[in-house]
Parts: structure tokens; C-alpha cells; sequence
């Protein structure tokens, strides 16, 4: 055994040995740090392949993208995800009902935030758009084939699912993986 190893592995024992909170401590000082935020993929029940999406259009306007935000402390993913789609759009969808991505956590390059993805379905018909005209000026449905200029971040996560310009371009941080039919859970 050479000497690293063997230097590595009297660092390991020695970490080990400490107490839980100064382990925590030490690992919170080292580690990366990232915002983790959740994004709701949401489809309309109602129409028939490929279907439509809910996207806002928020300031500058530049751009379309996806319900998401930051979770709070402490909070469950997909209930940040029911939470930020009801406050941007209106739309209501149980926390139970959403259905994880996958990959369900979408590291994005330059940024330290990871997005856990949710895909929830309800009926366009019936399910009126709310917005605040502050933090989102515009919530639409739109054909999944005919999507409008999409923000740089949406079109690159909508791209991983198999969705939009970039269907099929999975970024490196997510390995190959076959995306299911719009009405089916991502695979």
C-alpha cells in the first residue's frame, strides 16, 4: 500500500471519529454549495399529441419558461413545485400528484443551482391562468411543436425530457436515457 493511501485512510478514520455535528460542520465548509430549486412540467390533459405546455413569460420578457423557484428550508420538493406553479400561473396541482423526472435533478453548469423536475397534467379548458403582472407577466399553453422563443435555461431542461429545440440533446451531466411519450412520466 503506498503512502497516500495509507494517509487518505488515517483521514478518513480520524473524520469519522469526530462527533456528528463537527462532521457536518467540516463537511459544509468543504463541500460546494448549491440553491436547489423545482420546476413543474406542466401538459394539458386534454389535447392530443404532442400535446400542449404551460410556459410564463416574466421579466424582461425575453423569453418563455417554466414555473420553478427556489425551495424554502426544510421544504419537499414537489411541494415547492405545487407551491411556485400555483403562485406564478394559478394552477393548482397536489404535491402527490406531480410525478418525479428522470433524471429528476438537473445540475445547471456555472450556476451551483439544481432543479428537481416535476411533470403534472391538468385539463387547459378548465383550468384558469392567474398571473401577478410583477413577478410573471404572461402564462399561455402552447403546442409542444410550435413553441415560442424559449429562455436559455428552459430550452436546455425541456431538451433533456425529449421537449422543444434541443429534444435529445442531454447536457454531460445527465447520462443517456430514453424519454417516455408526453402523457407518461419521463423515464
Amino acid at each position: 500500500m503506498n503512502i497516500s493511501r495509507q494517509l487518505r485512510g488515517l483521514a478518513y478514520q480520524v473524520f469519522y471519529g469526530l462527533p456528528l455535528p463537527v462532521r457536518r460542520h467540516i463537511a459544509r465548509a468543504v463541500s460546494p454549495k448549491f440553491l436547489v430549486g423545482a420546476v413543474a412540467v406542466v401538459r394539458d390533459s386534454e389535447s392530443s399529441e404532442p400535446g400542449r405546455i404551460l410556459l410564463l413569460r416574466q421579466p424582461p420578457g425575453r423569453g418563455w419558461g417554466l414555473p420553478a423557484g427556489l425551495l424554502k428550508r426544510g421544504e419537499l420538493p414537489s411541494v415547492g413545485a405545487a407551491r411556485e406553479l400555483h403562485e406564478e400561473s394559478g394552477v393548482r396541482i397536489e404535491p402527490g400528484d406531480l410525478r418525479p423526472g428522470n433524471p429528476n435533478a438537473i445540475v445547471h453548469p456555472n450556476g451551483g443551482i439544481v432543479d428537481t423536475v416535476w411533470f403534472g397534467w391538468v385539463p387547459a379548458s378548465s383550468t384558469p391562468l392567474v398571473v401577478d403582472g410583477g413577478e410573471v407577466l404572461e402564462a399561455r399553453w402552447f403546442p409542444v411543436d410550435d413553441l415560442p422563443k424559449l429562455t436559455w435555461p428552459t430550452e436546455r431542461l425541456l431538451g433533456t425530457y425529449g421537449i422543444g429545440p434541443r429534444a435529445g440533446q442531454l447536457p454531460p451531466s445527465v447520462p443517456s436515457a430514453s424519454v417516455a411519450p408526453s402523457r407518461e412520466v419521463p423515464q
